[in-house]
């Protein structure tokens, strides 16, 4: 994946919300006038990216909440932030900002989207000339929705620039069924599958690939087992011409210094050269790094909000690879380790078992449990103190979820030796080992699956293999499998769970502003 710059939309376009309809314009050019050529159809895209990469989305706001969660990561018990608290132990009010945040930002992203639909409507091209540029809105404009249909159900579906702002035309907003809304993202999807390249210049641009493999992701949420496993099984048909495939290394896939040349990815947010620009920039290495750790060097780090939950490393089979990249068990720090002031300071590695205590982490916040090193184990050249900001472009859809899907889809459907298939690929990438850790290369863990696949089984290889990637809490709310996630044998028990839970409230700002939303 080559760096790819996006220029964000600084032109008298609305961007638009719920409660916030317009927001102030930065110049007074219209639509009209802005709208010529294809290029500018692109710019006027790039600002539905740059949402995206805020922190109020994957930077950090919706990433941890999603993290947080599932039955795989918990808030740092010594905390008492109440937003996370609340997303960990799903007792979220309709006031907290991890739930406003992202909604607000999101639609924000949508109304870009709608923007740059509706202005490639005045550009004088042929449609083969420029279908292709505008199908990449249609694509951004369904992961949005795709998001919020499985947070909140029913939203609001605006496919169009929303311009009055008086409260006669914002009563009209209405939340439109979920069904709708996967009706709306399918078509979108459709569309984007039908015009876009096979592939891009950069993964941080939907191809054609990544509409089909987003579409087989959304009918297996909804259920629909034949069109996801009929859509995946496109996908995997056709690795070669959309470039597509595993990658030999699990490690590269978080190293931000060789992602970029992977095939896994074919849908990622390209943080290389975006730096504090409207926060703008990575801060999930810093949110689930090791406090004060200098392991990979001096002032890396982290602030230790979201860590594992205990169970979930101890039940890991420790022969498994991915185990050994998706956590740090060990950490290095600096200081006086034997409290002798005659011993000048120095650096120490010390156990997970000794963070915290007062013979091995220098912080309290570095609790006695392995931590998540996805992230920012390798941050990239452009990582700041404390890892803050790095140039991980974090895939937001890679080859591995769609064979996983296909697994999945073939066991609903019945088809046996597909999920067989499928599962032993993800595995067999997996026993190979690679170059973090030369002790795990070609394994027997995790082995082949033979026999009768099953659902559980899938939703088990998608935990190993998706781990920490926000994924889990979708697979739980598509599944309705929280009162076993969450029950006395679960990862994480939190006996209060309830199926109201698996849905967001809607902010209350939003409400307020509109009941119409309540």
């Amino acid at each position: 994946m080559k760096t790819y710059k996006y220029l964000l939309l600084l032109i008298g376009l609305s961007v638009t919300g719920c409660s916030d309809l317009v927001e102030e314009p930065k110049g007074l050019l219209a639509p009209e006038g802005f709208f010529q050529t294809t290029e500018d159809i692109q710019t006027a895209i790039n600002a539905t990216y740059a949402h995206a990469y805020n922190e109020q989305i994957w930077g950090r706001k919706l990433s941890n909440a999603l993290m947080l969660r599932s039955d795989m990561a918990a808030f740092r018990p010594t905390g008492s932030t109440a937003r996370r608290v609340e997303m960990d132990t799903h007792t979220i009010t309709d006031d907290n900002e991890m739930v406003y945040d992202p909604w607000n930002r999101i639609y924000r992203g949508i109304a870009a989207a709608n923007e740059a639909i509706a202005g490639a409507a005045l550009v004088d091209v042929p449609d083969a000339e420029k279908n292709p540029v505008v199908a990449q809105a249609y694509f951004m404009r369904a992961f949005y929705y795709f998001h919020l249909v499985r947070l909140f159900g029913e939203v609001p579906y605006l496919t169009e620039p929303v311009t009055a702002t008086t409260a006669e035309a914002q009563a009209k907003i209405n939340k439109t069924s979920a069904e709708d809304v996967y009706k709306g993202i399918i078509k979108d999807l459709e569309f984007a599958e039908a015009h876009l390249p096979n592939t891009q210049p950069a993964r941080s641009l939907p191809s054609a690939g990544a509409a089909k493999s987003y579409l087989a992701l959304v009918y297996l949420t909804k259920g629909d087992w034949q069109d996801a496993y009929d859509k995946a099984k496109e996908v995997i048909n056709n690795k070669a011409a959309y470039d597509y495939e595993l990658d030999s290394d699990f490690q590269n896939l978080f190293n931000a210094d060789v992602i970029d040349a992977s095939k896994e990815p074919i849908f990622a947010l390209d943080y290389n050269n975006v730096e504090a620009s409207d926060n703008a920039y990575d801060q999930v290495a810093p949110m689930t790094g090791i406090r004060n750790n200098y392991r990979f060097g001096a002032g890396n780090g982290g602030w230790a909000q979201v860590v594992p939950e205990i169970k979930v490393f101890n039940d890991w089979p420790a022969g498994d690879y991915r185990r050994a990249v998706s956590f740090d068990d060990k950490a290095v720090f600096f200081g006086d380790h034997d409290s002798n002031e005659d011993t000048p300071d120095e650096a120490y590695e010390v156990n997970y078992t000794e963070f915290g205590t007062a013979d091995g982490s220098v912080h309290e916040q570095a609790l006695a449990r392995p931590f998540i090193a996805k992230y920012y184990r390798f941050p990239g050249t452009f990582a700041r103190g404390a890892v803050r900001a790095t140039s991980h472009n974090p895939s937001m859809m890679r080859y591995a979820e769609v064979l996983l899907i296909a697994a999945e889809a073939a066991v609903e459907i019945g088809n046996q030796q597909d999920a067989v298939t499928y599962v032993n690929l993800v595995r067999a990438r997996a026993r190979a080992g690679g170059s973090w850790a030369n002790d795990y290369s070609n394994t027997s863990v995790p082995a082949d699956i033979s026999g009768t696949v099953t659902v559980n089984d899938v939703l088990e290889e998608r935990r190993y293999e998706l781990a920490f990637e926000c994924k889990r809490w979708y697979d739980i709310a598509r599944r309705k499998i929280g009162a076993q996630a969450f029950g006395p044998n679960g990862l994480e028990v939190r006996p209060e769970f309830s199926d109201a839970d698996y849905l967001t409230p809607i902010p209350n700002t939003e409400i307020d502003s509109n009941p119409n939303l309540e």
